[in-house]
């Protein structure tokens, strides 16, 4: 197979009056005979190219905007599907199209399918087929992502009202739900088995929710501004096998689980508009938290011990029953645990990040935007009020005072809040798009420049690419 030619474009289109916001192409049905391709625009339509048809116009859908008039946030293709495609709108609506099927002359007529807390699904009125054959009113505000689970089955969706639902994409249910500290959730992906799903977001935090069990597990704070994107490692080595799955019992001595570091089951990146990438990972420790040993019981006779608590208890301890303690007030501190040594790759056109040193002194502060500060570990009164609190009583909103401090939104020492592994400014421009391949990660910024970078723990040649050596 010839090698690429990065200097010369596969195709080249030049759009005037409205500028390309995302696009997809069909993974299912890619091949040297068809490379489809959608295309989404700022006025509101969709455009579906064949790459690998020269002289194809493409077709476009919502051409006279008679659907939506506001930008397009997202297309993607339906998992393992040859025509059918979503596009979520700035106006908070999500569509399913059919590439074959027109989208007619006049304005689509609605009736209503199914509705539930924050969303309402509606069929288009026809008497013979067109687009769109579904229409989707998510929250309030625009729907600013989405992503199919990796069994295709489950849809999240996170908007500008700081909520992530997750559907049944078949049956159109509502599976679960969670809010984010403040401000609006920007950007959401699964794990690559569907058990868990990482937000960021406007509160500058990425949140870790599970899928099966419905609750924040984890947040992490790292970035100064707020979370663009967000992309878990499917190449992670899988978690060690539990105790006996292997060696031959001589000569093995028991490990004390205090030294013990715990085994990374996830790691997962994020980038942000500070221009920095984050690298995290998710441990044993956090997913399954194992209450402390029992105390010692006192003899009789004893007086009982003093307990000093800092800052005193909690207010809403009585308000988290359903969620997990962690011991002491400001919840554990995942500290950065540095990976096993990764394969030797060919990685001369590649910049690298280094894992972090938290002996380093930390790096010059960022400018904030709308950020969420300095987070207090110790659950005290700053820590208790989101700063810019929440939107209530607008549609499909979860009223921030009625939810923080329950499953919905625990509050910031309810729940574990990691450290990142890398934190590293890459850019000039804000981070937009973080995607991990088997030998690099890849960025992209604001300013449409495209990075690769080696894995932490590869070395680098002598002839490093554009963007030099970040170590």
């Amino acid at each position: 197979m010839p090698s690429l030619d990065l200097q010369r474009p596969i195709d080249k289109r030049v759009y005037k009056g409205t500028q390309p916001t995302c696009h997809d192409f069909n993974q299912f049905t890619a091949g040297t005979e068809t490379l489809a391709l959608l295309v989404g625009f700022s006025a509101g339509q969709v455009q579906y190219l064949d790459l690998a048809k020269k002289d194809s116009a493409g077709r476009l859908f919502n051409e006279e905007r008679l659907i939506d008039k506001s930008k397009v946030t997202l297309v993607k293709w339906l998992p393992d599907t040859e025509r059918l495609f979503l596009a979520s709108h700035a106006s908070g609506h999500l569509y399913l199209y059919d590439s074959e099927q027109p989208c007619g002359a006049t304005s689509p007529q609605y009736t209503l399918v199914t509705q539930g807390e924050g969303f309402r699904v509606f069929s288009c009125k026809s008497k013979t087929p067109r687009n769109p054959l579904l229409k989707w009113a998510v929250g309030s505000g625009p729907l600013n992502e989405f992503a199919f689970s990796p069994d295709g089955r489950s849809l999240a969706c996170v908007s500008q009202d700081g909520v992530l639902r997750v559907f049944h994409f078949s049956s159109m249910l509502l599976q679960g739900m969670m809010r984010s500290y403040f401000g609006g959730l920007l950007c959401v992906c699964w794990s690559p088995d569907g058990r868990y799903v990482v937000t960021g977001g406007e509160d500058d935090l990425v949140t870790v929710w599970s899928f099966a069990e419905g609750r924040v597990v984890a947040r992490g704070h790292g970035h100064k501004s707020w979370v663009n994107a967000v992309a878990f490692d499917p190449f992670t080595p899988p978690p060690p096998p539990p105790d006996g799955g292997g060696g031959d019992g001589q000569g093995d001595t028991p490990e004390d689980p205090a030294t013990t570091p715990p085994s990374v089951t996830y790691r997962f990146g994020s980038a942000g508009q500070d221009t920095q990438f984050c690298l995290w990972d998710l441990t044993e420790d956090v997913l399954d938290p194992r209450p402390p040993p029992p105390r010692a019981r006192p003899t009789p006779g004893d007086p009982p011990p003093s307990i000093s608590i800092p800052g005193g208890l909690p207010r809403s301890l009585s308000r988290s029953n359903s969620l997990p303690q962690p011991g002491g007030g400001g919840g554990p501190q995942i500290s950065p645990r540095v990976p096993p040594p990764a394969p030797v790759l060919s990685v001369g056109r590649f910049a690298t990040l280094t894992l972090r040193d938290p002996r380093a002194p930390p790096e010059k502060e960022h400018k904030r935007y709308h950020s969420l500060g300095n987070i207090s570990r110790g659950g005290g009164n700053n820590a208790e009020k989101p700063p810019g609190g929440g939107t209530g009583g607008s549609r499909g909103s979860l009223d921030m005072a009625k939810v923080l401090g329950t499953a919905l939104c625990p509050r910031l020492h309810e729940v574990p809040l990691l450290e990142p592994l890398v934190c590293k400014k890459i850019a000039q421009e804000r981070l937009t798009v973080l995607l991990f391949l088997e030998d690099c990660i890849v960025t992209a910024c604001q300013e449409g420049l495209i990075c690769t970078w080696a894995r932490p723990g590869v070395s680098v040649s002598a002839g490093r690419g554009p963007g030099g050596d970040l170590g």
